[in-house]
Parts: C-alpha cells; sequence; structure tokens
C-alpha cells in the first residue's frame, strides 16, 4: 500500500496493490491460520473464532476512517497511512514460534554408514519429479478425500456470492437516498456486529453438543446468511438497513468463525496446511467472478434488491449442498467404519489356521500406511 501511493497510473496500481498486495495478504493468512491448529487441540473452534474476530475489530472502523483519509488526504495518502498501519501485521507475525524443542542432530560411530545413506537420498532427490516436489508442499491426494471435495465445491458456490453484498452495501444505501457518512456508517454495523459475533461462535462450536456435529452447523450458518440477502430487497429506510446489517454481521461472522475450523475436522491437523493451501486456490475464481458478475446484473436491471436476491438464492444453495452432502458423507463413515469393525472381528477370531502367517500380513499392511491413509478428525470421531 505505501508502493500504491506513488504510483501514478493503474497499470501500477494493478502491480502494487493487486500482485504484492495479494502476495502479501496470501503469505499472512495461511500461517495466521496453521500456526492455531499447531497451538490449540481441545479449545480450537474458540481459538479459531477469537483468531477471527481481529479483522471486524479494524473494519468496523476502517469504513468512517477511510471516507475521513479521502476527504482529507486524498486516495494517495490514505494508501500511504494504511500501509503504514498494515505493517504492524509484521510484529504479529514475528511472535508465531513453532512449538516444541528443536530438532537435534543425533552423532553415529559408523560415519560411513551415515555416507552410504546420504548418497542414497541425493540419488533419490534427484530422481524425484516435479510432481512429487509439488506435492510435498501441497497435497493433491485430497482431491480423493470425499470430505474435502464436499467442503470445497460447497464452497466454491457459497463464495460466488458471498463478498458482493459486503461491497455494494453503502452503494445499496445511497441509491436509497442515504447521505455517504450513513451509508459507510452501515458497514461499521455490520463488522461491530461480527467482531462479537465470532468468538461467541466459536465458543458454541467448542461445545460437546456442537462440535461432533459442526459441519451441519456450519451448512446452517450459511443458510442464515443466505436467508438475510433474501429479505434484504425489503429494507427501504435506514433503519430497516442498520437491521438488516446486523442480522448480515451475525450471519457473517457466523460462517467466518467456523470456516477453517471446519476444515481441519474433515482432513485433520497434519494436513490443514495443504488443504488450505488447495482451498484458497480453488476459490480465487468464484472470489474474482462473484462482484464484478453481481455488478453487471445491477447494471442490467438497474436495481440492486435483484443482486441481493440472487447472491442470497447462491448462499442458500450452497448451504443445501454442504448440508446434503455432509449427511451423506456421515453415514458413508459410519458404514465403513462398521465394514472395518467387521472385518477386524473376523481376522482376530480364535481357532484361525496359520496365525503367524496373519499376523505377519498385517504387520506388512501397516508398513504400506502412508500419511495420505491415515484418518482424519472425522473419520476418528465416527
Amino acid at each position: 500500500m505505501v508502493s500504491a501511493s506513488f504510483s501514478t497510473s493503474v497499470i501500477e496500481l494493478y502491480i502494487t496493490m493487486g500482485i504484492i498486495g495479494g502476495l502479501g495478504l496470501a503469505f499472512n493468512l495461511q500461517p495466521a491460520l496453521t500456526i492455531i491448529g499447531k497451538y490449540f487441540f481441545k479449545k480450537r473452534p474458540m481459538a479459531n473464532g477469537l483468531a477471527m474476530a481481529g479483522s471486524p475489530v479494524f473494519l468496523s472502523t476502517l469504513a468512517p476512517f477511510n471516507q475521513f483519509l479521502f476527504n482529507n488526504f486524498g486516495w494517495k495518502g490514505s494508501f500511504l497511512i494504511l500501509g503504514g498501519l498494515l505493517l504492524n501485521a509484521c510484529v504479529a507475525g514475528s511472535l508465531m514460534r513453532p512449538v516444541g524443542p528443536k530438532p537435534t542432530k543425533t552423532k553415529t560411530k559408523n560415519e560411513t554408514g551415515i555416507r552410504g545413506n546420504e548418497s542414497v537420498e541425493k540419488e533419490n532427490h534427484k530422481s524425484k519429479s516435479i510432481w512429487e516436489k509439488m506435492n510435498k508442499y501441497l497435497d493433491f491426494s485430497l482431491f480423493k478425500h470425499r470430505g474435502f471435495l464436499i467442503y470445497l465445491s460447497g464452497n466454491v458456490v457459497m463464495f460466488l456470492g458471498f463478498f458482493a453484498p459486503i461491497i455494494f452495501l453503502a452503494p445499496y444505501a445511497k441509491d436509497k437516498g442515504i447521505d455517504e457518512y450513513s451509508a459507510a456508517f452501515l458497514l461499521s454495523v455490520m463488522a461491530f456486529v461480527d467482531m462479537f459475533a465470532r468468538p461467541s461462535v466459536g465458543f458454541i462450536a467448542n461445545s460437546r453438543f456442537i462440535r461432533p456435529r459442526i459441519q451441519y452447523f456450519f451448512s446452517f450458518a450459511i443458510m442464515f446468511n443466505g436467508l438475510c440477502h433474501l429479505l434484504c430487497p425489503l429494507a427501504e429506510d435506514y433503519t430497516s438497513l442498520v437491521v438488516y446489517a446486523i442480522f448480515f454481521g451475525l450471519g457473517f461472522g457466523s460462517v467466518s468463525a467456523v470456516l477453517f475450523e471446519t476444515l481441519m475436522d474433515l482432513v485433520g491437523a497434519a494436513r490443514f496446511s495443504s488443504a488450505v493451501g488447495l482451498v484458497t486456490i480453488v476459490e480465487c475464481c468464484p472470489v474474482l467472478l462473484g462482484p464484478p458478475l453481481a455488478g453487471k446484473l445491477v447494471d442490467e436491471t438497474g436495481e440492486y434488491k435483484y443482486m441481493y436476491m440472487a447472491c442470497g438464492a447462491i448462499v442458500v444453495f450452497s448451504s443445501l449442498w454442504l448440508l446434503i452432502g455432509n449427511a451423506i458423507n456421515y453415514r458413508l463413515l459410519e458404514k465403513e467404519k462398521k465394514e472395518a469393525a467387521a472385518r477386524k472381528k473376523e481376522v482376530l477370531e480364535p481357532g484361525e489356521s496359520e496365525p503367524l502367517h496373519k499376523s505377519k500380513l498385517q504387520g506388512d499392511d501397516v508398513q504400506i500406511l502412508n500419511a495420505s491413509s491415515m484418518p482424519s478428525e472425522r473419520e476418528t470421531n465416527i
């Protein structure tokens, strides 16, 4: 943002705010999400809710603050001041430390064996393909994970209509004849409610009644968000728009509080980092396409209410998709676990011939298991 304040053309803004700023936000998001799974397990939903509450704290004051900066310092001065504020994220990033003692190198007396192992490892490393190197950082086997695919497909649909209502809330209020400062204040109301909704929903999601069913809770939170957008065209004056902003902040905060907790519940903490990377890569397309398509709909119809109705319908459809998909996934996981228990019971039955041979086979099967076949938290809970 600081470099964007010195831009003299739109191309320079694309480079500074678009490419450099986008990379910086990406490098900021993923470590912040991953480190929560490293630090917390028992109260992880609450920790996610509290961590996610940071953005609405700033957003609640950002809308009127942006308007004030633009009116007094122009867009260049606004970028310079906001960039200086964002630099404080470096201080927060420096406090993220790895958990546990540092790994120590063990020395052995057989140096010849070590050198032989190192040479073999170097040869294996050279023989690795590009795909294997990429798979080290992004676990593409997740695309064979049924729960991950349900989550990803539902989120892709949801994000088509998730952010457009926020972007067009102030213009919608101005279209109703409300002044610009009051219109910008609607975003502050929405963010203020969102600020308290995220930790509250995280606390609820951490309860023993909700956490085992957090996928259903996530689906109903999305449905509530979509219903708010479907009812938004009924708001005709400023008071009703404030009521909409309150319920919108509650729904938006509920979804944001458990958005990544549901992903970690599906894939487990060990694969969460790769899952977040793959999800954010795929979700870039609907996030980019949603607001322009919503703006195109406003230009074609000349009214904002049809855009809010379309976004609400998309979000509600995604919630139904996730609700039905997770219900089917739960049934299949329960059926698979029963079948696995039945097979295990048959193997452990007494009186079988060649027990040593069977135990050997079982040991071989255990050695074949790799990280991709490890059960997730959802499969373990079921």
